[in-house]
C-alpha cells in the first residue's frame, strides 16, 4: 500500500483511496476503541465516528505518523463516549450473541492452533487484562492501550491526547504499576516476557 498516495488521493475528495486506508487501519482503530470502552457496539460506533471525522479533517493532516493521527480520532471519540455515559464502562468483555447467549469464544481469541486448556488459559487472561484496564482512569488506561497494545512511541502518544510528553510518561508508569498489581492474581497465565520486565521493572 502507497499509504502517501492513497493520502493525497483522499485529499482531493477520492473517497475510494480513503476507503483503502480505513481498510489498513480499521482493526487498529476498532482494538483500540475496544480497550478503552470495553463494549463492543460502543467500540464499533466509535471507530465509525471516528472514520468519519478523519475523512472530514483529511486536508488537517501535515505529514507524521497517520496511524498515530487517526488513533487520535477514535481516542477523541472514546472520550466523547465517556462522557456522554458520566460513569466507566462495566459492560464484560465477552460478547452476546442474538440471543443474549455468552459466546464462550470471541473471534479476538480465536486461535486454531491452541489446545483447549491454552484457549481457556487465553480467555482468561484477557477477560482480566480488560477488568484491569477499566479499572483505571480513562487518561492512564488510553495511554497504555496506545503503547501496548498500539505501539506508539511517547511523541505519538503525547500528540495523540494533547498532553505534555512528562504528563504521559508518568501516567504510563503509574497505569502499567497498577496493572501489575491488579494482574497479581493471573502471574501464572501472563507471558514470561512481560513477567521478567515486570520483575525487574522497580
Amino acid at each position: 500500500m502507497n499509504e502517501s498516495a492513497l493520502i493525497h488521493d483522499a485529499q482531493r475528495g477520492d473517497l475510494e483511496a480513503f476507503n483503502r486506508l480505513v481498510l489498513a487501519y480499521q482493526d487498529a482503530l476498532y482494538n483500540t476503541a475496544l480497550r478503552i470502552l470495553g463494549d463492543e457496539d460502543q467500540a464499533a460506533d466509535a471507530t465509525q465516528e471516528a472514520f468519519i471525522s478523519a475523512f472530514r479533517a483529511i486536508n488537517s493532516y501535515r505529514g507524521g505518523s497517520f496511524k498515530a493521527w487517526l488513533l487520535r480520532t477514535v481516542t477523541n471519540a472514546c472520550y466523547d463516549e465517556l462522557r456522554r455515559q458520566k460513569r466507566r464502562p462495566t459492560t464484560p468483555l465477552e460478547p452476546e450473541n442474538n440471543d443474549d447467549e455468552e459466546i464462550e469464544s470471541p473471534r479476538w481469541l480465536a486461535d486454531f492452533s491452541m489446545t483447549p486448556e491454552e484457549k481457556l488459559d487465553a480467555a482468561e487472561l484477557e477477560h482480566a487484562i480488560q477488568h484491569c484496564l477499566e479499572a483505571l482512569p480513562t487518561d492512564f488506561r488510553a495511554v497504555v492501550v496506545l503503547a501496548d497494545v498500539q505501539g506508539l512511541d511517547y511523541a505519538e502518544i503525547a500528540a495523540v491526547v494533547h498532553t505534555p510528553l512528562g504528563t504521559v510518561k508518568s501516567r504510563l508508569a503509574r497505569a502499567r504499576l497498577r496493572l501489575r498489581e491488579c494482574l497479581q492474581d493471573f502471574w501464572e497465565l501472563l507471558p514470561a516476557a512481560f513477567r521478567l520486565e515486570s520483575e525487574a521493572a522497580p
